[in-house]
């Protein structure tokens, strides 16, 4: 099963209005270094090169700092920046700061994690609730029911990680009422999710499969296995993201499904919105960059898709 929704390129009628060469975009992302978000960046660079706009990037100290987040969007917004697109770390903690820039007359595009409390031009993200919900479904077709699974979580103070979560329960759960669910919270921290999945594994050996609800929890996750002396296929690995490192890790036997974002998408199309919007075009309010559900039988298209 395959689902593939607009992603990497706007159609005619979207693009036809471009930015003016002299907009200046804020972008504000939560890495520089996951891989995924690597990939979203790179989308976000390649849409302000071919709309013609300025693009500031800029982002937190740490993964998950929400004061120095909120620090760089109140330079941006002081220095007069014509759009922010912004990766909340925190949906609530920013929605202030958003709210201020709105109310200023600053189109705000939020880029893979809801705002909540505030308004925004534009929420540019796949529908996590609704991919998770796919990702639970396929992950309990992988084991028998009963089996006993461990849940890798992402954020719960973002919309990202709660919906994930969210989808996740309710898709797996359906059919796989009687399997235990062990929980491995995380911040969206690889090494917090090594850690975690190593703790479980050191004192259970009945654990079928690792979900994860994205991909910096998959390869810490099985870097655990590799490290308890687990191999490929021991232990199934089921990730979120699309992400170059775990989709090499499903072609090395490791992973055996991922929900992929788009992630290229992401970027491309939240810098795209943010340029129409600084422009005064009209923009729509909920873009979804959509997904594609990664297999071993699916990975070869998936990577000449994206270009991996």
């Amino acid at each position: 099963m395959k689902i593939l929704k607009s992603a990497l390129v706007a159609s005619a009628t979207m693009i036809a209005a471009s930015a003016a060469s002299a907009q200046t975009i804020g972008y504000i992302t939560k890495s520089a270094t996951n891989s995924g978000w690597v990939m979203i960046n790179g989308g976000a660079a390649k849409a302000a090169e071919e709309f013609g706009v300025e693009l500031i990037t800029v982002g937190p100290a740490f993964q998950g700092d929400l004061a120095s987040q909120l620090e760089v969007f109140n330079n941006l917004v002081a220095a007069g920046v014509d759009a922010i697109g912004i990766a909340p770390v925190d949906s609530a903690g920013v929605a202030d700061a958003v709210q201020a820039a709105m109310d200023a007359g600053i189109p705000v595009v939020a880029i893979d994690t809801g705002v909540s409390g505030a308004d925004v031009t534009s929420f540019v993200a796949t529908d996590n609730l609704a991919v998770a919900t796919i990702q639970g479904e396929q992950a309990c077709g992988l084991i028998d029911n009963g089996d006993a699974v461990i849940y890798v979580t992402g954020n719960q103070a973002q919309s990202t990680g709660q919906e994930r979560r969210d989808g996740f329960y309710a898709g797996f759960e359906g059919s796989c009422s009687d399997s235990e669910i062990v929980v491995v919270p995380t911040e969206w921290n690889g090494t917090q999710a090594q850690e975690g999945v190593a703790a479980v594994l050191a004192t259970r050996s009945d654990i079928a499969m690792i979900v994860n609800a994205w991909d910096g929890g998959t390869m810490g996750a099985k870097a655990a296995l590799q490290n308890a002396g687990y191999s490929a296929g021991d232990v199934k690995l089921v990730g979120f993201d699309g992400a170059t490192d775990a989709i090499l890790a499903m072609d090395e036997g490791w992973v055996h499904v991922d929900t992929a974002q788009m992630l290229e998408g992401m970027g491309y199309h939240g810098i795209r919105i943010a340029a129409e919007a600084a422009n005064g075009n009209d923009v729509p309010g909920r873009y979804d960059t959509g997904t594609f559900l990664v297999t071993p039988d699916t990975s070869a298209e998936y990577k000449a898709l994206i270009g991996m």
